[in-house]
Parts: structure tokens; C-alpha cells; sequence
């Protein structure tokens, strides 16, 4: 059956975020993709807008059913960078959701992380070899083990191999019914939000101790970055602008978006709130100069050396581990302030 372009713009006005109108033209990877992630976290979706003349004229092309060509696909920058992300964003999704489970970092974590690449890997014509990309997964999870962000370096790895291993998909033989695709889009869709969903209606307190946790490992590891982790500030808070804007002396709704004040609160605040504990930590008052600093420093590392405390080794662990995280957060954010 033809598919029509006005049926597919209407589809993606009305259900573009989960995916609706690549169901319609038998793009069921990039369906599922939109699904998990929301049009692509909404960039992805306003992006397509241009694109969906290309995919209707190749849906309705019979050429489709010839055999593909045995070189690779060129290699794409914005295949990459989703393949990347969205690897990411799963490795979040398994840290909130599965993160008690025991063995993660090795076993659910790199798992994730592989399957998010490789949906990416599979959209439209393209896919690459799951095993190949799980494997460098499994390989790199160990490395990194215990480390919240783990999951960047997993993510690529996992997206570099899956570049190396891509390729054309198959000739594609008889289409499945539409009942069969909607039940396996549909499979896929609970396999991924169950987790999430019993963590976060059976264990409020510890999806919000773990989403917390998460973004200010990005939003630390960002501080290398200051443009970067500014936009991602911005980004997290763009529901919250956009609300305001909105209700701004409209009178009613104030309420409604509470969740929002408090991630604004908390984005607003967490660099100064780590910056404070970081000089907390090493016992400095705040804005105490460079070489306060490496002094309490040095000190602090040599009383809790963990061969200086065999007795205790566990705090002496800790305290060093915390120590160093003090100081490395402070180094990095005079290296980030201009001169």
C-alpha cells in the first residue's frame, strides 16, 4: 500500500514524539527509538520535518527489495553522536531502575549501554553486528567498575565498534502485519520502562537519590567544560523557563509544576553546594586561595593514606577517596573560571 505524505505529516504533528508516523512507513527501529526517548528527546522530532519527504518516496520505492551494495555505509557524525547519547541516556535509565541489582556494573549497566547503541545503529537502511557491540561493552564495563560515569566511556566504545561493524540491513522479504510490529514495538517498550517504572512508584526515595546522583556526575564531569555543562543547565531547565513564560500572570497552574522549582533550586545551586562542601571537606573556609589549598591537601592525603590506617581501612577509604574528590572539584573549577 502507497504511502501519502499529507497522512505522514499528520502523523508526525500528532504523534511525533513516540514515533507514530515512522510506525506508519515501517521504520519500526526508529520508532522504537522515538518511543524510549521522546522524538529524541524533541530535537530529534523537530529535525525530521525535513526529512519525511525522502522517507515516504523510499517506502513506496520498489528498488528497496534489490540487493543492497557490499560496501559499508558512509560513516555519519549525527549517527555517532546519537549512538553516544542514547547509550548514555539507557545507562541512566539501568542506573535508576536496576542499580540494586547485584553484578550491574558489570552485567545490566554495559548491557543497557550496548542495546541503546545499537538502536541507534539500526535506524532506517543501516544496522551494525549486536554482538559485536556488546562484547566491547562487557570489555570496557570492568575497566570502569563501580564509577557512575562509566557509562560515557562505555557508551563509546560501544558506538566506535558499532561504526566499524555497520552495514546495509538485508533485502527486506514479506512486511509483518501491523499487529505483530505493534507487538513487538510494544515488548520492547515494557522491557525498558518496567525497571523504571517499579523503582520509581515502589522506591520514590531512592529514583530521586539516584537521579540526583546522575546529574551532578554529568554536571561535575561537565565542569572540564563550561559552555557545555552551562547548556546543559539550561537544557535541564528549559520545562521550567518554558512554564513560567507560560503562567506568568496568568493566575492559575502555580502549583502544578513544584517538581520543576525544585530542579531549578537544585541545578541553580549544585556548583556553589559542591564547592562548598568540597572547602567543608578539607576543612577551608570558602574562597580560601590556591595554596591553602594544595597545604590542606597534602596533609589531609597523608593522614588518610590507606597504609597509614590499616586499623581502620574502611574510613581511611572513604576519607581519601573524599579528599581527593574535594580537591580535584576546586582544582577544576579555578582551571574553568577565566583569568
Amino acid at each position: 500500500m502507497a504511502k501519502r505524505l499529507l497522512v505522514t505529516y499528520a502523523l508526525w504533528a500528532l504523534g511525533g514524539p513516540v514515533g507514530l508516523h515512522h510506525v506508519y512507513l515501517g521504520r519500526d527501529s526508529h520508532a522504537l527509538l522515538w518511543m524510549l526517548t521522546l522524538g529524541g528527546f524533541g530535537v530529534g522530532w523537530l529535525w525530521e520535518f525535513w526529512q519525511l519527504p525522502g522517507w515516504v518516496a523510499r517506502a513506496n520505492d520498489a528498488r528497496e527489495l534489490q540487493p543492497r551494495s557490499p560496501e559499508p555505509p558512509a560513516l555519519s557524525p549525527v549517527r555517532f553522536f546519537g549512538q553516544v547519547l542514547v547509550g548514555i541516556y539507557f545507562g541512566l535509565v539501568a542506573l535508576i531502575g536496576l542499580s540494586s541489582l547485584a553484578g550491574f556494573y558489570l552485567l545490566a549497566l554495559p548491557l543497557a549501554v550496548g542495546l541503546g547503541v545499537h538502536v541507534v545503529s539500526s535506524v532506517g537502511d543501516q544496522t551494525s553486528d549486536l554482538r559485536s557491540t556488546l562484547v566491547a561493552a562487557f570489555l570496557t564495563s570492568p575497566v570502569f567498575y563501580g564509577h557512575a560515569l562509566a557509562i560515557l566511556p562505555i557508551s563509546l566504545t560501544a558506538s566506535v565498534t558499532a561504526q566499524q561493524c555497520r552495514r546495509y540491513k538485508p533485502c527486506q522479504g514479506p512486511r509483518k502485519t501491523l499487529r505483530a510490529r505493534l507487538y513487538h514495538l510494544g515488548l520492547a517498550y515494557l522491557a525498558f520502562t518496567t525497571p523504571l517504572a517499579y523503582c520509581a512508584f515502589c522506591n520514590t526515595a531512592a529514583t530521586a537519590r539516584y537521579l540526583a546522583d546522575a546529574i551532578g556526575a554529568v554536571l561535575g564531569w561537565l565542569s572540564f567544560f563550561p559552555t557545555l555543562g552551562s547548556f546543559l543547565e539550561q537544557l535541564l531547565l528549559l520545562p521550567y523557563c518554558a512554564w513560567r513564560l507560560l503562567m506568568e500572570g496568568a493566575g492559575f497552574g502555580a502549583g502544578y509544576f513544584q517538581v520543576w522549582e525544585k530542579v531549578y533550586e537544585f541545578v541553580q545551586s549544585f556548583q556553589s553546594e559542591r564547592q562548598q562542601l568540597a572547602y567543608k571537606v578539607l576543612g577551608l573556609r570558602d574562597g580560601a586561595p590556591v595554596e591553602e589549598i594544595h597545604k590542606s591537601y597534602r596533609d589531609l592525603v597523608k593522614l588518610w593514606h590507606p597504609d597509614h590506617n590499616r586499623h581502620r581501612a574502611e574510613e581511611a577509604e572513604r576519607q581519601f577517596i573524599e579528599v581527593q574528590a574535594a580537591y580535584e572539584s576546586l582544582m577544576r573549577s579555578r582551571k574553568a573560571k577565566p583569568a
